[in-house]
C-alpha cells in the first residue's frame, strides 16, 4: 500500500514522502496513529493544503522535544529490584519501569518513548535511549540496584561484584583474626601447663 507520511518515521522516510509499505503496517500502525494517509488523489490534495500547517506543528513539537531533551539528557534514574548475590535480576527492567521511574522524578515520559537495545537483567548502570520526537533523542542512565544505599554506591562508581568481593575479603580477614586469637589462646594454655 502506498501512503503519504505526515511526519518523519524512522527507517521509512520524511514528512510528505509517498512510500510503499506492507498493508498490515499501514492499517495497524501508520494510519491509526495519524502518521500517514493513504496515497490517493484526494489525500494528496488534502496533504498539499495542510502541508504548511503540518510543518509548523512538527517544528513546534521538535522545539518542545529539544527543550525536554536538554533537561533529560544524562539524567540518572534508580530502579529497585531484587536480585541474586551475583547481580542477576529475578526478571528484568522494562520500558514501563523506566518510564515510571522518570515520571516519579518529575519528567513526563511514556513507555513507548523508551528504547531498550536489549533486556536489562543485571544490577548496575545501563544507558537507555529516549525518543522524544522522530528527530530528537536523549540518553539516560538507569541505575538498577537492590536498595537505595546500593544505588548510591553504584552511582559513585563501584559495581556490585566489587562490593561483594570487598565484603568477602573483610569477612575472611575477620575469620582469620578469630583463628589467630584461638591459636594464641591455645599456646598460652600450653605455656602455663609446662
Amino acid at each position: 500500500m502506498d501512503v503519504i507520511l505526515l511526519e518523519r518515521v524512522a527507517k521509512l522516510g520524511q514528512m510528505g514522502e509517498i512510500v510503499k509499505v506492507k498493508d498490515g503496517y499501514a492499517r495497524n500502525f501508520l494510519l491509526p496513529q495519524g502518521k500517514a494517509l493513504r496515497a490517493n488523489e484526494a489525500n494528496k490534495a488534502r496533504f498539499e493544503d495542510q502541508k504548511a500547517q503540518l510543518e509548523a506543528q512538527n517544528l513546534e513539537s521538535k522545539k518542545d522535544a529539544e527543550k525536554m531533551a536538554e533537561k533529560l539528557d544524562g539524567q540518572q534514574f534508580v530502579v529497585i529490584r531484587s536480585a541474586s548475590d551475583g547481580g542477576a535480576l529475578y526478571g528484568s527492567v522494562t520500558t514501563r519501569d523506566i518510564a515510571e521511574s522518570a515520571t516519579a522524578d518529575g519528567f513526563t515520559l511514556d513507555r513507548k518513548q523508551v528504547v531498550l537495545r536489549g533486556p536489562i537483567k543485571e544490577l548496575g548502570l545501563h544507558e537507555v535511549s529516549v525518543v522524544l520526537h522522530p528527530e530528537v533523542e536523549a540518553t539516560i542512565a538507569i541505575n538498577v540496584a537492590r536498595s537505595a544505599e546500593e544505588a548510591e554506591l553504584q552511582a559513585s562508581g563501584k559495581s556490585i561484584q566489587e562490593l561483594a568481593a570487598e565484603e568477602e575479603a573483610a569477612a575472611e580477614f575477620e575469620i582469620q583474626g578469630l583463628f589467630d586469637d584461638i591459636g594464641g589462646a591455645a599456646n598460652d594454655d600450653e605455656g602455663s601447663e609446662g
